[in-house]
């Protein structure tokens, strides 16, 4: 837990009363029925200590993504295994861009990592181009993280782009860690077809976006490297995903159509919510995401939280000034509230 610190992240509805929570990224359709259930079932259970090998989640994932089960790395959340990723492999000097999901870095910092920044052009929409293979030449890094698509933007890196850097990496002797948190609810394109043929290559998987249970913890990695995988499994507590996760996991694994109902529904509310922020003025990034990144002269997060609003201020991403906003794609009425009320506060 955090102990006499800020919380640098969204979704904090108990310090203060919120109705509406926009600032954490959390499929628009809640948790599928399934999982409910699977959680619930689990109850009696809880008596025995989890399975330290995730057994039965590491075959239903195993099959979900059409990869072997030794590729497979379970933990408590997508964080946890980016801190014991940064412990484990131990890097020397890593590449960020920015703006990006600020973890990876507070994971580096507790190695001593140096981290060299490659700041995204705001004019491109902040996205990843080619100029990181020259910055990589340049810095020398030996791990390079992306997040794709990326936090807050929302912007899928291109493909081209994408495997020119993983060529890069591989060329050089680089670990490429891709974060692929949001990448089901984006619909783009994994990297894990590379897994086998580039040890180097770590991929960042998570429950908590997909089905809606965030407050259970749940992620898990890929990778081809064992020795890597054997390290960060050390660098944990060997229960460190719950008897109730663990079900959660299996259950969700079996909801492909939940998670398709998701993405045309977020195909669907994205655009309409970026057009009524445009309409009130507001710039707007432009997203493959279930979030949308924009921009307003105005503050807004306090004057929503006065509300019963939470959306997240960026400001403290690395790349993004004052002024920077980021909110999920929540249910229409829901959107129609976040709008009317933003609208309110601008006009205010």
């Amino acid at each position: 837990m955090l102990y006499k610190s800020l919380n640098p992240h969204g979704g904090d509805v108990y310090s203060e009363k919120i109705e509406l929570d926009f600032s954490s990224n959390i499929n628009p359709l809640g948790i599928p029925g399934s999982v409910v259930c699977a959680v619930m079932n689990s109850v009696s259970d809880m008596h025995h200590y989890p399975d330290p090998f995730c057994r039965e989640l590491v075959k239903a994932i195993s099959k979900y993504e059409e990869v072997p089960e030794e590729y497979i790395l379970c933990g408590n959340g997508a964080a946890e295994l980016i801190y014991s990723f940064c412990e484990a492999a131990a890097p020397d000097k890593a590449l960020l861009p920015a703006p990006t999901f600020s973890e990876y870095s507070l994971g580096l910092s507790r190695t001593g990592c140096i981290k060299e920044s490659y700041y995204l052009d705001p004019d491109s929409f902040f996205d990843l181009d080619t100029g990181i293979i020259d910055h990589i030449l340049q810095k020398q890094p030996d791990t390079v993280f992306v997040c794709n698509p990326n936090n807050p933007t929302g912007r899928l890196a291109d493909e081209k782009v994408l495997n020119k850097l993983l060529e890069q990496c591989r060329k050089k002797g680089i670990r490429l860690f891709i974060d692929e948190t949001f990448l089901d609810l984006a619909s783009g394109t994994s990297l894990k077809a590379y897994l086998s043929e580039y040890p180097g290559l770590f991929i960042l998987k998570a429950f908590t976006k997909n089905f809606g249970i965030a407050g259970l913890r749940l992620g898990y990695a890929l990778s081809s490297d064992a020795e890597l995988l054997k390290k960060m499994s050390q660098a944990v507590q060997p229960w460190n995903v719950s008897v109730p996760a663990q079900a959660a996991g299996c259950a969700a694994m079996n909801e492909k159509a939940f998670l398709d109902k998701a993405v045309s529904f977020i195909k669907r509310e994205r655009p309409w919510l970026a057009e009524q922020l445009e309409i009130l003025g507001l710039t707007v990034c432009p997203s493959d995401a279930n979030y949308l990144l924009f921009y307003s002269e105005k503050e807004l997060a306090g004057a929503l939280r006065k509300r019963g609003i939470a959306i997240r201020d960026c400001s403290n991403y690395e790349g993004l000034e004052k002024g920077w906003y980021r909110i999920a794609v929540r249910p229409h009425e829901e959107n129609e509230v976040l709008i009317r009320n933003i609208k309110e506060v601008l006009n205010g």
